[in-house]
């Protein structure tokens, strides 16, 4: 985000910091209720910051934010509904359930980001945003299956467990024998989303998308590291090859216009 002039900057930290306020409150230790009493006073806050009075720091840089680059309000209750979904439990949702998840808690973020980057251009701008924040949520979804088991969730998809021979339970599922090709099918879903967003990132301004092309870039990547061998958790990569990736990602973005 380093890439962007200042103030579009703050506006991207100050939409990243709310996310990572209410996701710390979904994944927190608190009981049910206290996660939703604190879901809904940022709720409260989000009805706030578009009145244009605050109560917050993040509040009044969200403000600023929203009104310069036109972020609409539906995009923020979004999250705020993935974030309830979390501190609900996600445990083998159905594939409705997992697309609105994936919508609330990705898509209105990539969407977010499309409008402060300044590469909003509408429905073209909508497909490139929504394939790229489900690609990258899918992975990180197959990245963490283990990580997740230990906060009681499992977002793999009912359909594909039960056809796996799988159950619906975290614990077991992290260690059943068939993970691995339920993985490869999802996998294979998010490759498809990548190649969406690909699709879609011609009809941009190569500088506008250039942050989105440095963020799908290292994600790409470790899709196609757990694409070659699913039975084990890739490697993790050091902040540099990352930012490679991400570099290497956005000059290839020339070769697609």
């Amino acid at each position: 985000m380093r890439l962007l002039p200042r103030r579009r900057r703050e506006a991207i930290f100050a939409v990243y910091a709310f996310c990572r306020i209410v996701d710390d409150i979904s994944d927190g230790t608190s009981s049910p209720r206290e996660k939703a009493e604190g879901l809904a006073l940022w709720e409260d806050e989000v009805g706030r910051i578009f009145r244009r009075i605050p109560r917050t720091p993040v509040g009044e840089e969200l403000v600023r934010a929203a009104e310069i680059y036109a972020l609409p309000r539906r995009e923020f209750d979004l999250i705020l509904e993935g974030m309830r979904m979390d501190a609900e439990g996600m445990v083998a949702p159905d594939p409705v359930r997992l697309e609105r998840y994936v919508r609330c808690v990705a898509g209105a973020v990539g969407l977010l980001s499309m409008r402060i980057f300044g590469a909003w251009r509408g429905d073209v701008s909508r497909r490139f945003g929504l394939s790229l924040a489900r690609a990258m949520q899918l992975t990180n979804i197959l990245r963490d299956v283990e990580e997740d088991a230990g906060m009681g969730r499992l977002y793999l998809p009912a359909p594909l467990l039960e056809a796996a021979g799988i159950p619906p339970d975290p614990d077991l599922a992290c260690r059943h024998p068939a993970l691995p090709e339920v993985r490869r099918q999802l996998g294979l879903v998010a490759r498809t989303q990548f190649q969406r967003a690909r699709a879609a990132q011609g009809a941009h301004s190569w500088p506008r998308i250039l942050p989105a092309l440095v963020m799908m870039g290292p994600y790409e990547r470790l899709l196609g590291q757990m694409e070659a061998d699913w039975t084990r958790p890739p490697a993790r990569r050091s902040g540099w090859r990352k930012a490679a990736d991400g570099l290497a990602c956005a000059a290839g973005g020339l070769t697609w216009r």
